[in-house]
């Protein structure tokens, strides 16, 4: 690799931001989040809507937040499926490698090139939203499941704090402190149609440095009609966390994977990337915090020896300072990104050039301010200048009413964009010698306005209810339009405009101390339109296909200190265009903890149906059930 000795001294030399995680905080074990009331839960730590630690129950935004025990228990092997946990993401499966994940619709249309980019991800604080078509591919990231301390997931707009691309919600996957990890941890599983092994070791050097180092092997396949369409992966990872003083703080992690993606009769896919992510964290005792980042990462994926690749390394630089003075609770920051990338050989598929250098900086500054001791008023703004665009400006403001321990009401206003990127304004396609599609250096960001309203309440010890309504405005959405006074060559346009409404609302319930339920609701209703002028070439389906109503009920169930059950049944509508039928859904776990230090559990999805369909027949195949056998111990 080109930088890389430059990038690991780059990475300890120089600062910045992102996911905000206290190390200071000590992470919960299961067993302290499994006992712990409904009303201890809502006070648990989140950074993601202010950028700064706040209680749960004070978070003025539409955030839910899936804990470690949700994920332990979940016995899901992947990211996507940990994310279906989340009641306020739309998450869609065409096979292992086919899969859509979105937060209040536009959740693109594969057919018309058109992807799910409007959802920011971090994985402590590294974005893996990919700058060179926008959207993230799902089959790269991974983590070990015991290794997350949490996730959060906000549905709505957080570009005033996280940038451009963060316009209908983001995703912050947030891994646990080294010294939660100690020991030796090993896990085997097994199934009709996954097999998994990991291997954690954690330790300590001396009395202020722990650390952790991993590996992970993880094949799924389904072949439902009798084709390969599996994906194998490799991953080795380390985290280091360095108490350096009472007030310092220093984390150091990356990770290394390599995989392959069958398809069909055609060449495998090789994916395959690295990072390095450097944190220094100050909390002064006067309660400021001062915060320095920097990270790299290189992704790649190559189709076959002649069949064509991309590359990409982005070099990330953020700081941030967080201080109170008076009423005034005030987060300033800012940072620098680089991202390089090349493109070889893809047959049909030219980017002109096909290299080039992106730049991002940013700035950015929130004021919460204490109107009295029940309101608060939050504004914000972050001004973003990037390659493609002009300088953008992301406002925000929030207001929230706390009349009782009990009780949060917010509101919210908030603009947002959707960036261009090198698909958007550097791709030409062709079929044979024919060019059928070139982009445009006149295509502008897709904007967001967005309304937000919320409670979020304790209507007892043992029951929270959190509700979010939303009336979204867009504008400058991309279309494929004709050549003016012919057909073709087609180019992207922002020929599409309209309106989107809804709500999120879930809900956690203790039935008994040994039995909880987390229901969740989500409804959706687009209303777009082409613009004047417009040609409606491929339809108003060419800016997602999203179903209306989604439906989540997730049960936990403790049989004595051994036994622990959970189920998952989802209800999802029908897909308007193309249509596909709704379904009904059900996965399970069941797990016995037959010694203090190891546990048997049998997993299993989609048990309701021998296949059934989530994305239109012509983009993904449907999904077959699975059932796997999982032996997890420590030492």
């Amino acid at each position: 690799m080109r930088s890389g000795s430059a990038v690991f001294m780059m990475a300890w030399a120089i600062a910045g931001l992102s996911g905000v995680q206290s190390g200071a905080v000590r992470a919960q074990s299961i067993e302290e989040l499994r006992d712990m009331p409904i009303a201890a839960l809502s006070q648990l730590d989140v950074t993601s809507v202010t950028r700064s630690i706040a209680a749960l129950a004070d978070a003025p935004a539409s955030i839910y937040v899936i804990t470690h025990d949700d994920i332990v228990r979940s016995g899901t092997l992947t990211l996507p499926g940990i994310l279906r946990l989340a009641p306020n993401l739309q998450v869609m499966r065409g096979g292992p490698n086919n899969i859509v994940i979105a937060a209040r619709g536009l959740s693109g249309n594969g057919q018309a090139q058109n992807f799910s980019n409007k959802l920011l991800v971090l994985i402590d604080g590294r974005s893996v939203y990919s700058p060179l078509f926008s959207g993230v591919y799902w089959d790269m990231p991974d983590i070990l499941p015991e290794d997350v301390e949490r996730i959060e997931v906000i549905s709505g707009p957080g570009a005033t704090l996280w940038g451009s691309n963060a316009v209908n919600g983001v995703i912050n996957i947030i891994t646990r402190d080294a010294g939660a990890s100690q020991g030796l941890y090993g896990t085997v599983v097994g199934g009709n149609r996954t097999y998994d092994l990991g291997l954690r070791y954690g330790g300590r050097a001396g009395d202020a440095i722990n650390y952790r180092i991993f590996a992970k092997r993880h094949e799924n396949f389904e072949s439902s009609d009798g084709s390969d369409d599996g994906s194998r992966r490799t991953q080795i990872g380390f985290r280091m966390d360095w108490d350096a003083s009472a007030q310092d703080r220093v984390m150091l992690q990356g990770d290394a994977h390599y995989g392959s993606i069958s398809r069909g009769a055609d060449p495998s896919e090789a994916v395959y990337g690295y990072d390095l992510l450097a944190r220094w964290r100050r909390e002064t005792a006067s309660g400021s915090t001062i915060q320095l980042q920097a990270y790299y990462d290189h992704s790649a994926r190559e189709i076959g020896h002649d069949g064509g690749r991309f590359a990409l390394d982005t070099y990330d630089v953020e700081g941030q300072y967080s201080f109170q003075t008076g009423p005034h609770a005030l987060v300033l920051g800012g940072g620098a990104r680089i991202s390089s990338y090349e493109v070889e050989n893809i047959p049909g598929l030219l980017f002109v050039p096909d290299r080039r250098r992106l730049y991002l900086a940013n700035i950015f500054a929130q004021d919460s301010i204490a109107l009295t001791p029940h309101l608060t008023a939050t504004a914000g703004v972050k001004l973003e200048g990037r390659t493609y665009t002009d300088l953008t400006v992301l406002p925000s403001v929030r207001l929230s009413w706390k009349p009782d321990g009990a009780t949060l009401l917010w509101g919210a206003v908030s603009r947002a964009v959707r960036s261009p990127t090198p698909f958007d304004e550097d791709v030409v396609e062709s079929i044979g010698q024919t060019v059928f599609l070139t982009a445009l250096s006149s295509f502008r960001p897709e904007k967001l306005t967005a309304f937000e309203l919320g409670t979020r309440l304790m209507l007892s010890p043992r029951a929270s209810l959190s509700i979010s309504g939303f009336y979204n405005v867009y504008d400058d959405l991309r279309t494929v339009d004709p050549a003016p006074g012919g057909f073709l060559p087609l180019r992207w346009g922002n020929g599409m405009e309209g309106d989107s409404y809804g709500f999120d609302a879930w809900a956690d319930i203790r039935i008994a101390d040994w039995w909880r339920i987390k229901p969740g609701y989500s409804l959706l209703i687009n209303k777009l339109r082409f613009k004047d002028g417009a040609v409606p070439l491929l339809g108003l389906s060419q800016a997602g296909n999203d179903p209306r109503h989604r439906a989540t009920l997730r049960s936990s169930m403790d049989i004595g200190r051994q036994i622990n059950v959970d189920a998952d049944l989802r209800y999802v509508s029908a897909l308007p265009d193309p249509h596909v039928p709704g379904y009904v859904e059900l996965g399970g776990r069941l797990g016995w903890q037959f010694s203090e230090r190891a546990e048997l559990s049998v997993s299993g999805f989609n048990l309701l149906h021998k296949r059934h369909q989530e994305l239109p027949l012509s983009q993904a195949k449907p999904l077959a059930r699975s059932v796997f056998v999982a032996l997890k111990w420590t030492m």
